[in-house]
């Protein structure tokens, strides 16, 4: 996906989250963050919205932490979490294309990294939030559950601090049934380590099979949705091994 669709996807996003969050109220649960409200998810989003921001506008070149939740409720709170989503979606609109700043995996470019990040973590929280009604979630085309499954195995988990590790070499396979897009996790020791290919490719013996809708499996994987939503075949383990232990961390 191209930048502007990025950041004009994130725009939606983040109208969403916060209609559902105000027809549930801030005292409704999240089933899909146990332990958390509709008070916490908003905090905590707008946390993230500002703290990116930060990067975008002011060019920090090294880790800068974030600025805290803050203690607000109510009315106050999802004010707050608009003001913040719309500042970032500006600051991303206004950026320059040759933006310089600190990002924490690799990307075509730091504009690139931050439209794509935010918005691929607005739509996990907005499934959050429409997650507390208990109605139907608004659905995520194949294409950008596609790059949020790709983000996700290539970008978080490859890094050093991914929890999703094996004493005994495993092999994990996630196929996309509506698209072309397949991807082979090795498990060990190491960081997993993450090949995409095109195709219907299932030439290789693997462990443990995950396939369905690119949305279906994107939210399986971020442990959105249970992994009843997909097809499992091969060892179970396999999969629990990925579900127990790839939780995002802020």
């Amino acid at each position: 996906m191209q930048i502007t669709e990025h950041i004009a996807s994130l725009s939606e996003e983040g109208r969403l989250l916060a209609a559902a969050a105000e027809q549930a109220g801030p005292g409704a649960s999240v089933p899909t963050c146990p332990g958390w409200q509709i008070r916490h998810l908003l905090r905590h989003t707008g946390m993230v919205h500002r703290w990116a921001a930060a990067f975008v506008t002011e060019g920090h070149t090294a880790y800068h932490p974030d600025g805290g939740e803050p203690d607000l409720d109510g009315a106050e709170l999802l004010a707050w979490f608009r003001e913040g989503h719309g500042h970032l979606v500006r600051s991303l609109e206004e950026a320059p294309a040759d933006l310089e700043c600190w990002t924490f995996f690799p990307a075509p470019s730091p504009l690139a990294f931050w439209s794509r990040r935010q918005l691929n973590e607005t739509t996990v929280h907005r499934v959050d939030a429409e997650s507390a009604l208990g109605g139907p979630l608004t659905p995520v085309s194949a294409d950008r559950a596609v790059d949020g499954i790709d983000e996700l195995l290539t970008g978080f988990h490859a890094r050093p601090k991914s929890r999703v590790r094996s004493d005994k070499p495993r092999t994990l396979r996630v196929r996309a049934v509506d698209t072309a897009a397949t991807w082979t996790v090795r498990i060990s020791e190491d960081p997993p380590q993450t090949v995409r290919t095109a195709g219907d490719d299932r030439t290789e013996d693997v462990d443990c099979e995950l396939s369905g809708t690119a949305e279906g499996l994107c939210l399986t994987l971020w442990n959105r949705l249970p992994l009843t939503a997909v097809t499992l075949r091969g060892d179970r383990a396999v999969a629990r091994l990925w579900t127990d232990n790839s939780a995002v961390t802020w």
